[in-house]
């Protein structure tokens, strides 16, 4: 399926002054709204639609703006130090939008030119004078600002670094909103940590939870016909290498049943998802021994990858947790495979971090395996199965977990993928290296309660997700 589920976002961006100016200095409001057009400009390189609100220099023409923003459906929004301004002129809108706002102070020049400085001079890049009024009252109002990027307006990549991180935030939050994140069959008999309630994550997440039937699947994967199949098999095959096994006696190499069978299946899959909207899918699904339904669902590995890469997170063992903590990574563009941890490497300090099931194969370091199993681990079936390690080089994992009142908990860390052999399982597995050393942060990481899924990412953006979590009010901890 094409990607195109993956939403662009939505931020506003509204310039703030003081009208008194305006008389004492002609030209300075014309030369300030340049220097916010250029800004607005920075913006809309970070791949986001941009809805500019214009000037706020009054607290009449906050009230005024105030309603635009409230009927505008932006996700985040910024305010643009352009010079001084009293925060009445803001103080409406941190109040009553409902939106997290970033406060922009980005000067124009890197320093005055003070042989030849003046007061219009300083006016012109004033931007940091205000910010410390405007958090302080927000704070008062009991909604702090989000963050405050402070820099230069021209030439400055920490600035458009910043930026870039929450015009990925707020494509986070425009992708949750709405999001459709179905569940077939029940959690795994006995995994006590898989359970949730599907009410409590619509309203912490803001998203819907279909629950849907094998049945209709099964239905789908029975009416494809060949010529259905014809351009998944090609992207299968030009995706996935099929080597012989190695050292595993549950592996075979990819038999033509199991490729078939994995074509048909991704073809129903994706069929499923158009057919019910699904931004995402987690399932598990056993049925009676050979039955139709059991020979179905063993099936969806290498569709459920697929898709995955394309922009619907898909996970088993019904775990509706980790496949929003998928959403969220994938929305964030660093991925989002479902994990898990596996043996530990005493010798080398490292810990294998994969799982078996579906993969977001867009983050594979070199070409994704496709091996046959002969049995599923731990689970009834058999079939098609993928194997790959992450990217080599920085990782973020992301699980959600709950408190006794049911409150979701994000608990999030940061490690490295480094080269190495993997176990040849037909399963993901990366060499997963943490500070101080893996035996420490695992201690610290099993302690803080997490489930065992958690959704594994490229890059280190434990920051950015912690982020994410204070503007969803779920509370959030980074192992370290």
């Amino acid at each position: 399926m094409e990607n195109q589920i993956r939403k662009q976002a939505t931020v506003g961006v509204f310039a703030v002054g003081h009208a008194v100016y305006w008389g004492q200095f002609p030209g300075l409001l014309d030369k300030l709204m340049t220097y916010h057009a250029d800004f607005v400009r920075l913006l809309e390189k970070q791949g986001v639609k941009v809805v500019d609100f214009g000037m706020s220099d009054s607290s009449e023409r906050a009230y005024e703006m105030l309603d635009r923003i409230r009927a505008s459906g932006v996700d985040l929004l910024f305010c643009n130090m352009v010079t001084y301004a009293t925060s009445s002129v803001f103080a409406p809108i941190a109040r009553d939008s409902g939106l997290p706002i970033v406060l922009t102070a980005l000067q124009p020049l890197a320093n005055l030119d003070y042989t030849q400085a003046n007061t219009r001079m300083q006016l012109e890049n004033d931007c940091i004078c205000a910010v410390p009024e405007f958090t302080g009252v927000a704070k008062r109002l009991g909604h702090p600002i989000r963050d405050c990027i402070i820099g230069k307006l021209y030439d400055d990549p920490e600035v458009e670094k910043e930026l870039d991180s929450w015009c990925r935030i707020a494509r986070v939050l425009h992708n949750l909103h709405g999001a459709r994140i179905g569940l077939i069959g029940h959690t795994m008999e006995a995994m006590y940590d898989m359970h949730t309630d599907p009410t409590a994550a619509s309203a912490a997440f803001g998203i819907h939870v279909p629950l849907l039937e094998i049945n209709e699947i099964v239905a789908m994967y029975n009416a494809v016909k060949p010529e259905d199949t014809t351009a998944l098999a090609e992207r299968i095959d030009a995706t996935f290498d099929t080597p012989d096994p190695v050292s595993d006696p549950v592996t075979m190499k990819l038999t033509p049943e199991d490729r078939e069978h994995a074509i048909r299946a991704a073809a129903a899959l994706n069929a499923f998802v158009a057919k019910h909207h699904l931004t995402g899918l987690a399932y598990y699904y056993e049925g009676q021994p050979e039955s139709e339904e059991s020979a179905v669902v063993s099936s969806f590995i290498v569709g459920n990858s697929l898709l995955i890469e394309d922009g619907y997170p898909m996970c088993g063992e019904y775990d509706l947790k980790t496949c929003i903590a998928m959403l969220i990574l994938d929305r964030l563009g660093i991925g989002g495979s479902f994990a898990e941890f596996h043996p530990i490497d005493f010798g080398e300090d490292f810990i294998l971090v994969g799982h078996d099931g579906p993969h977001h194969i867009a983050i594979a370091e070199g070409k994704p395996v496709l091996r046959s199993l002969k049995k599923y681990h731990g689970k009834p079936g058999h079939g098609a199965s993928v194997e790959f390690k992450i990217k080599e080089g920085p990782i973020t994992m992301l699980g959600i977990s709950q408190t006794p009142d049911g409150k979701f908990r994000f608990v999030i860390g940061e490690g490295y993928s480094k080269a190495g052999p993997i176990p040849p399982t037909g399963n993901t597995n990366t060499r997963g290296f943490f500070a101080p050393t893996t035996r420490e942060f695992m201690k610290k990481w099993v302690m803080e309660g997490p489930t065992h899924h958690f959704a594994l990412g490229v890059g280190h953006h434990a920051d950015e997700i912690a982020k994410i979590a204070e503007i969803l009010g779920v509370p959030a901890v980074i192992v370290r």
